[in-house]
């Protein structure tokens, strides 16, 4: 569900930039109040599995689309909902500016769909009412599978209600709507089902994180569950993404059908421009790969052997990337916590 640039107006753009900034703002205050130093390595690591699954795309039965999880609701589950809207921007972050996947322009946008909706709407007010104090099987699995759904749904409406406030697209809103909430709702499906899978393999091995689930982590030290995400992220991101479904997201798959089979474009100039020449200059492995070359034909006949190993490379790197860009911005909130202790 990662928007391109080629959705959003700069206003439209601008304005979730300033959005999401804001409630980042909000995030890091809160953090800086409650965290605890022990919850910083769980925090780097569930981010670099996060970045990791993100790379693998499943197939959708039946549609010629697929989907990845988002991994918002996981966070919140795990960290708080404060420290998981901190980590899911440093992931989205990481892929616009390094991976070239969603745009610079429409990363407040992105920020938005994928982070404030599951860690401020779907978690407090769906996850939790059902989940309870997670005691009970039944009650974890139908309050994450809910708030999945609902965080996958709310978040593909913002991708419409964004797209048709920016008016730049030819899309028509009414056939966007109708073809992006069924696929998100299986798409939605999927990810609650992962979801409970992993809070309940994480209440059998390590049911002392789990009680964060209403706040960020306490004062244990979380290290070994910490190096556990940290090498399921690289083995994620090096070897699983492999398997990844080449079909078209839920996102490209609706804007395919509802453009009646055209790609939207890039504007050729003005601020889209700008945004795409910074992106392109920034990212060494734009979708995750090294660049083949341009002759499909010459590049089959040379049996062109770097495209797995490209991808290894990107769930390898963004996912150890991930892991200290949140690692070091927790570090910072903890020394801005430390000196305001000081001041007083």
């Amino acid at each position: 569900m990662h928007m391109a640039d080629a959705l959003v107006s700069p206003q439209v753009g601008g304005a979730m930039w300033a959005a999401a900034a804001g409630l980042g703002a909000l995030a890091a205050r809160a953090v800086r109040r409650s965290a605890a130093d022990a919850g910083i390595p769980l925090m780097g690591a569930l981010g670099a599995f996060v970045f990791a699954a993100q790379m693998v795309n499943f197939a959708i039965p039946g549609t010629g689309s697929s989907g990845h999880l988002g991994g918002g609701l996981l966070l919140a589950v795990m960290l708080g909902p404060h420290a998981a809207f901190l980590t899911i921007a440093a992931v989205l972050a990481i892929q616009a500016l390094f991976f070239a996947d969603g745009g610079l322009l429409a990363l407040g946008c992105n920020l938005f769909n994928l982070g404030f909706f599951p860690c401020y709407v779907a978690f407090p007010l769906v996850y939790r009412p059902l989940a309870g104090g997670g005691a009970s099987r039944g009650r974890l699995i139908a309050g994450a599978v809910a708030a999945g759904v609902a965080g996958l749904e709310l978040g593909a409406l913002g991708v419409v209600a964004q797209t048709a406030a920016s008016g730049i697209a030819s899309l028509p809103p009414g056939a966007f709507l109708l073809l992006m909430l069924p696929i998100h709702l299986a798409i939605g499906l999927v990810e609650g089902l992962a979801t409970a899978a992993l809070l309940l393999f994480v209440r059998r091995a390590r049911p002392e994180l789990l009680p964060a689930a209403a706040a960020p982590p306490g004062r244990g030290s979380f290290l070994p569950a910490a190096a556990a995400f940290a090498v399921a992220a690289v083995a994620v991101g090096g070897v699983v993404a492999w398997l990844a479904s080449t079909s078209p997201d839920g996102l490209e798959w609706s804007i395919l059908r509802a453009g009646g089979g055209a790609a939207q474009e890039h504007p050729a100039s003005g601020i889209h421009a700008i945004f795409e020449r910074v992106q392109a200059a920034l990212s060494p492995l734009p979708d995750y790969g090294f660049a083949a070359p341009s002759d499909a034909s010459a590049a089959a006949a040379q049996g062109w052997p770097r495209v797995d190993a490209g991808r290894s490379l990107s769930g390898v790197a963004g996912a150890l990337l991930t892991l200290a860009v949140v690692a070091a911005a927790a570090l910072v909130v903890r020394g801005r916590k430390g000196r305001g202790r000081g001041g007083d």
